[in-house]
């Protein structure tokens, strides 16, 4: 919001659960959600000034800092964000830490292809989260253990009861070589950006089980092209809303084919991602900076760059050209009134 225009009619902010096509009613929403979002800035904009100075002086404001850039390099690409108004001193790298998979190790080798034709279902709820709580887990375990396919669980709590054989359970897993690998069919993920990005990279659909941050965002992008079921974590323990969904995506072509179209479009690229990301810094060293792609926007006071001044001085003049046509009229009236009264 600070580097482009950004129309609040197709552009949802981050957290609003909106996409680019939005009725009536959530382009109202969205104005709520921005008053709100101004509000936190507001109370938060302050820590981030503190650590600011921390490193940089109290002489360096946070926002200085933030438009003063010369180069921005985005962790997205517009296989994955809705479309918006974008700058030339913006960058995307979507995608950079994507690879082709490595062998997996011998352990787990074997194990998927125990899978046979049935194939492998991932999960992985990333590092910040160690463990569920123990009805939710159960519920996961069960639904696993009523599938054909083999599953790998990244999971450090305690073993659930209900776990099945062909559910095996890690501490860490080779997430990026699991992906890639020809027997996946299926990615059980919290959102986390690495990891869309990683399942679009390698053309594996997702259901997504969100849990905070910027992951329901993440996720809803994946839902709106057809690549993604997304539950809530009270809805997992619920009627087998995550054994449905599971079976949901794995029987419906669409889910597969819609990521792996993504997929394609991710990799049509005339340069790699971290390789676009190695040239834009080289530029900016080589040349000092990159002055020449920021915008003049950056320098100008709100009033400024929404034009206010102009369309007040406009109003203004209108204005004035309606009173002086008003006194003129008023004038004209009462002279000839009075003409009128003389005559009389």
């Amino acid at each position: 919001m600070a580097l482009a225009p950004t129309p609040i009619s197709y552009i949802p902010m981050t957290g609003s659960g909106l996409t680019d096509k939005m009725t009536f009613t959530e382009r109202v929403k969205l104005i709520f959600f921005l008053i709100l979002y101004a509000q936190d800035e507001f109370l938060i904009r302050p820590q981030y000034q503190a650590v600011c100075d921390h490193f940089f002086g109290p002489e360096i404001r946070y926002s200085d800092l933030l438009q003063g850039a010369d180069l921005w390099l985005m962790r997205v690409d517009f296989v994955f964000e809705f479309p918006r108004p974008t700058m030339p001193n913006v960058v995307y790298i979507g995608g950079f830490q994507c690879k082709p998979a490595k062998p997996l190790p011998e352990h787990l080798e074997v194990f998927v292809q125990s899978s046979g034709e049935h194939g492998v279902i991932i999960m992985s709820l990333g590092t910040l989260v160690n463990e569920l709580p123990a009805d939710i887990t159960n519920e996961i375990a069960a639904a696993f253990a009523k599938l054909p396919q083999k599953v790998i669980w990244r999971h450090k709590g305690a073993r659930p009861a209900t776990l099945g054989n062909n559910t095996l359970i890690v501490d860490w897993m080779p997430q990026n070589d699991l992906l890639g690998h020809p027997k996946m069919k299926l990615f059980v993920a919290h959102g986390g950006t690495n990891g869309v990005q990683e399942a679009i990279y390698h053309g594996v659909p997702v259901v997504g089980l969100p849990l905070f941050f910027d992951q329901h965002d993440n996720l809803l992008r994946l839902k709106d092209r057809g690549a993604a079921k997304v539950l809530t974590l009270a809805a997992v323990d619920k009627d087998n809303n995550f054994l449905k969904a599971i079976q949901e995506v794995l029987n419906e072509p669409s889910y597969r084919m819609n990521m792996q179209r993504l997929s394609r479009l991710h990799r049509d690229l005339p340069m790699k991602p971290l390789d676009t990301a190695l040239f834009w810094i080289d530029f900016v060293i080589r040349h000092k900076g990159a002055a020449h792609l920021k915008a003049e926007a950056y320098r100008l006071p709100w009033y400024t760059y929404h034009s206010v001044d102009v369309f007040l001085f406009l109003a203004g003049a209108v204005l004035l050209v309606l009173l002086t046509i008003f006194i003129s009229i008023r004038c004209l009236y009462t002279i000839m009134c009075k003409r009128k009264v003389k005559r009389d």
